[in-house]
């Protein structure tokens, strides 16, 4: 079936209107019409080709949330009407010990939202900037937040696990001293998750005027990372860190916050690399640096679980489509507060 979607041609084209191909749903499909799709900073480099191997025509969008229209006839755990998301994994190869361990954001042969190799048409996936989408029902996740809230769950499919993976990993709860270094898509949604968990959590921003603003997302302190002093006052202080900054920058200055055997992890993409941090920062005090990508689908459910019991969502603003290439040249401009989100009704219209 042909459905409406917003997509580029080519990485130096804008988004415009398009039309694409789903499959009609299998056994064991979910068909489901999209009723929002976040923007994240991933959609922008790929579809740009400032990642490499992208197949155009490109629809991006993995932040899905929607209604169940349809089903095959051995789907058992949902059913038309039912509110559901999909994130960035739409299939695995489901036999490796990644898959096995339900960690298939880890599987060597995971399909992702958009971009990935598929038997459908024309080849490759397209992702949620369109109508409707047809995945398998076991990397379809229930949604339990009210209806109203649906927009602002969205973002949740990508910067909320990004950020509750790691925090859960590493152990993020009560007594516990948590870093959130950056204030965007993401540290937005670290903060709020570290505070739900029960941690001290501390805020890291290169600027003055986002202190505040923290303050209101759940961090009980702020810094201020270009002052020195602020930054000296929390040495060695630190049970684990969460890097959420997508530009390179020195890593060192945070590493000598971390505890022995404190941890940070790096979930930030940027495009070049970051310096190289000083061994000796790791070494003399068994420091790790590590990394960490989305989360598997049942940790997924976990997640959304978690913030529906304590009432968490995204802070977004809701864009129509014909909005999609200026949203993106806001968010390259750190100009939104702190998740775009498309309303999908208005593909139509675009």
């Amino acid at each position: 079936m042909l459905v409406h979607a917003y997509g580029a041609h080519a990485g130096d084209q804008p988004l415009e209107s398009l039309q694409i191909e789903r499959r009609a749903p299998g056994a064991h499909d979910v068909q489901i019409r999209i009723a929002y799709c976040g923007i994240c900073h991933s959609d922008l480099h790929q579809v740009r080709a400032e990642w490499a191997g992208t197949q155009f025509p490109c629809v991006p969008g993995h932040e899905i949330v929607g209604e169940v229209v349809a089903v095959g006839e051995h789907v058992k755990n949902f059913k038309a009407g039912d509110l559901v998301g999909i994130g960035c994994i739409v299939d695995s190869c489901r036999h490796c010990d990644e898959c096995a361990d339900g960690l298939e954001n880890y599987c060597d042969h995971m399909v992702g939202t958009y971009n990935s190799k598929t038997d459908d048409k024309p080849g490759w996936t397209m992702g949620g900037y369109s109508e409707q989408i047809v995945v398998n029902e076991r990397y379809v996740l229930r949604i339990q937040h009210p209806k109203e809230q649906l927009a602002a769950v969205a973002p949740l499919l990508c910067a909320g696990i990004t950020t509750y993976s790691p925090l859960r990993h590493w152990g993020a709860g009560p007594g516990k001293k948590i870093g959130i270094v950056g204030i965007g898509g993401l540290g937005h949604m670290g903060i709020k998750l570290a505070h739900a968990m029960g941690a001290h959590v501390v805020a890291f921003t290169t600027s003055e005027s986002k202190r505040m603003a923290a303050k209101e997302l759940g961090a009980d302190e702020v810094v201020v990372s270009r002052n020195q002093a602020e930054m000296a006052a929390h040495a060695q202080s630190f049970d684990f860190i969460l890097n959420t900054v997508a530009a390179p920058h020195d890593l060192d200055a945070f590493l000598q916050l971390l505890k022995r055997d404190g941890t940070m992890s790096l979930v930030g993409a940027p495009a070049t690399p970051h310096p190289s941090p000083q061994v000796f920062n790791l070494i003399m005090k068994r420091r790790s640096l590590a990394g960490s990508l989305i989360g598997g689908i049942p940790e997924t459910q976990e997640m959304l679980d978690f913030c529906a019991k304590h009432g968490i969502t995204a802070d977004i603003e809701l864009v129509r489509a014909d909005q999609i290439n200026d949203s993106y040249e806001r968010m390259l401009k750190g100009d939104v507060k702190y998740r775009f989100v498309i309303d999908n009704a208005s593909l139509n219209a675009a």
